[in-house]
């Protein structure tokens, strides 16, 4: 096949067999996914071009939430117009949340067997050595500048000042945008480093094709991709009426003062003020649930971080399990089991819903500037911003994995062990997640039964 031909147009049937595949197979967190979608999207499949890809992929990571479910997104409503963007955000999040309500159970049900605290205890080290790979990871791909290693320096230390998250990163985009102007060198930084650790992909599925892809940089533009004011706010009320019918919904039923009403209310919040991907949602979510709320402890905490490493879809999933463990304990509609579920899905609805809305409200504005140079300095304050709060994540991870009895107690010495040989084997000897999260609770196990 030469490459002057063109592949033919995937139907809407097979791309939603793909989006459900996606949804199952997506462990590794952002990095991974976005890794992922590459190889099978533009590589593989060759649905879409690698600049178009590239153009889609820059806009969400300056969106804020989750971008490798966002990215998804865009990619499905760029084939299939609005319902290709809602079939493929969903089909990504759907598998990892049923599996992680599951979960959610079983960790209630047996989280304090002694053979389960054996599987966390495993699976802890291990999460903090992924946020620290993924510090590392962003650090080696977009710190190539001084001044970015002082501004993720700076938000280290902001953070461990108490600062908000937001001012964070309102300042670090706003420097970011300063350094490109005075030096627009930096600005094509973001683009080259914006595919994370593009490893081939576990698929076996269609050969790789040298045709041209079926959307690629010279394709004709769908009608539904082309930008138009009306069409635009017209997105944007729909999206900001189902978002307000639905907590209006939720406040008429249980009242302003409900969890689900607060639970609502905050992780609209944090979807719409997270910068910078999961890792950066998830210091905001635990501040927040665990010290102003409190639906769930520091220590639950990370045992839910470690089971959402541990399944596929957006890491940021994890608020399902934040979700579900404070409609639990608080038996909500008079029911544990029934809280926990019906709060886990309203926290994934209102984490989530804002994705969409940016996507399908904003995708024909960002096709309209695929030709323009694109903003990329406030992405990279952004990014490095991120890297400090990152840091600052893992200690705290690190402080409930090492010293889980407190400061006035001894180390654990065996889990700062295992953490030093999970980090070894994810950045020196590049394992995968599956391949390290399995290997840390075998080990975890293998600790219980020799104590």
């Amino acid at each position: 096949m030469s490459t002057d031909q063109r592949l033919a147009p995937v139907s809407f049937k097979e791309a939603l067999r793909f989006w459900f595949w996606l949804g199952c197979v997506s462990f590794g967190g952002p990095a991974g996914q976005i890794a992922l979608m590459h190889e099978e999207l533009v590589v593989r499949r060759r649905w879409i071009s690698e600049q178009r890809y590239l153009h889609a992929l820059h806009y969400c990571m300056l969106l804020p939430g989750p971008e490798a479910q966002q990215l998804a997104t865009y990619t499905g409503w760029l084939m299939h117009g609005t319902r290709g963007g809602l079939a493929a955000g969903a089909l990504f999040v759907l598998p990892s949340l049923v599996l992680l309500i599951v979960l959610s159970w079983a960790y209630t049900a047996w989280g304090n067997h002694p053979w389960g605290q054996a599987l966390l205890w495993g699976l802890k080290p291990a999460v903090t050595a992924l946020v620290l790979q993924a510090a590392h990871r962003m650090a080696t791909r977009t710190l190539k500048a001084r001044w970015l290693w002082v501004l993720a320096a700076l938000s280290f230390v902001g953070t461990l000042w108490g600062l908000s998250f937001p001012l964070i990163i309102a300042a670090s985009a706003a420097l970011g945008f300063c350094m490109t102007r005075q030096r627009p060198e930096v600005s094509d930084m973001a683009k080259k480093n914006a595919l994370v650790d593009p490893k081939p992909a576990l698929s076996t599925n269609p050969p790789y094709s040298d045709a041209a892809a079926w959307l690629d940089d010279t394709s004709p533009q769908p009608a539904h991709t082309h930008h138009s004011s009306k069409r635009l706010l017209c997105a944007l009320a729909l999206g900001v009426g189902i978002w307000a019918l639905s907590l209006g919904l939720i406040a008429a039923a249980f009242g302003l003062h409900h969890t689900l009403t607060h639970m609502g209310v905050f992780f609209t919040q944090a979807a719409l003020l997270t910068f910078g991907g999961a890792y950066a949602v998830l210091p905001f979510v635990t501040q927040a649930a665990v010290v102003q709320y409190g639906w769930l402890t520091a220590a639950q905490m990370m045992d839910g971080l470690a089971l959402g490493e541990s399944t596929p879809g957006p890491l940021i999933m994890v608020v399902a399990f934040v979700g579900f463990l404070g409609g639990h304990s608080q038996a909500l509609l008079g029911h544990p089991l029934l809280g926990g579920v019906v709060a886990a899905c309203v926290v994934t609805w209102f984490t989530f819903l804002p994705s969409f809305v940016f996507i399908l409200a904003g995708g024909p504005l960002v096709e309209s500037t695929r030709h323009m140079p694109s903003l990329t300095g406030p992405l990279q304050g952004i990014t490095a911003a991120v890297i400090g709060v990152i840091l600052h994540l893992a200690g705290v991870f690190a402080r409930q994995t090492w010293l889980p009895g407190g400061w006035h107690m001894p180390p654990d010495l065996s889990a700062m062990a295992l953490t030093l040989l999970a980090i070894w084997a994810l950045v020196w000897k590049g394992f995968s997640v599956v391949r390290m999260l399995c290997a840390c609770v075998l080990l975890g196990l293998l600790h219980h039964a020799l104590l």
